[in-house]
């Protein structure tokens, strides 16, 4: 029975619950479109009830997504062009998992050379966030790269032919993000995570 109040069930917290919702299962997927990186798929699910339902569900291979941090303090973001919604926007450097058997750390590092042109020291898992879970299975692992030297950019495909790589500094996000120059959700959420990372006292 749920908590009259409205707040998560007796034994379960907020702060560390990860597990699956208790009675729902997931039946299976019929494919109506197979991309070159995602799928769009009639997914099948069934209720605590008994009840079957569907939804339209894409499938991602999941991303990694970086906040290189310099000496100075500073980040590195990257200003590119993004046809879905037809405009172009300040992102943490960021790619997909599209290269099977790669780990997420290595792929992470190879995305920040090939779009920044620098390669990283050091590299901290800050967390993992799913993007848009009401209908896509896409899951990001955020980095903080520190220890930056230069590399060799590499950068694929005609929106990452015009990136243009922007120096910001940390104490900036706040203002940026109320006024609109940061509307990417892991990207605010990347320098969040790094800038309280940042904050605590080492060890």
């Amino acid at each position: 029975m749920p908590p009259p109040d409205g707040g998560s069930p007796p034994g379960r917290s907020p702060l560390t619950d990860t597990t699956p919702a208790a009675g729902f299962r997931h039946l299976g997927d019929d494919v109506r479109v197979e991309g070159w990186r995602i799928s769009l798929v009639s997914a099948e699910f069934e209720a605590p009830d008994g009840t079957r339902f569907t939804r339209d569900v894409v499938r991602h291979p999941g991303a990694v997504a970086v906040v290189p941090v310099t000496d100075r303090g500073t980040v590195l973001l990257v200003r590119q062009y993004r046809g879905p919604i037809d405009r172009e926007l300040l992102e943490i450097p960021a790619g997909t998992r599209d290269v099977a058997g790669e780990p997420p750390e290595e792929t992470a590092r190879r995305e920040l050379e090939e779009e920044v042109g620098v390669r990283a020291g050091t590299m901290q898992l800050l967390g993992t966030v799913f993007n848009t879970p009401g209908f896509c299975d896409e899951e990001t692992l955020l980095y903080m790269a520190g220890g930056l030297v230069p590399g060799t950019a590499a950068r694929h495909g005609h929106e990452e032919r015009f990136i243009e790589v922007v120096e910001v500094a940390l104490a900036d996000v706040d203002a940026m993000t109320a006024s609109g120059a940061l509307v990417d959700a892991q990207t605010v959420l990347g320098l969040l995570l790094a800038r309280h990372a940042l904050a605590r006292p080492r060890p």
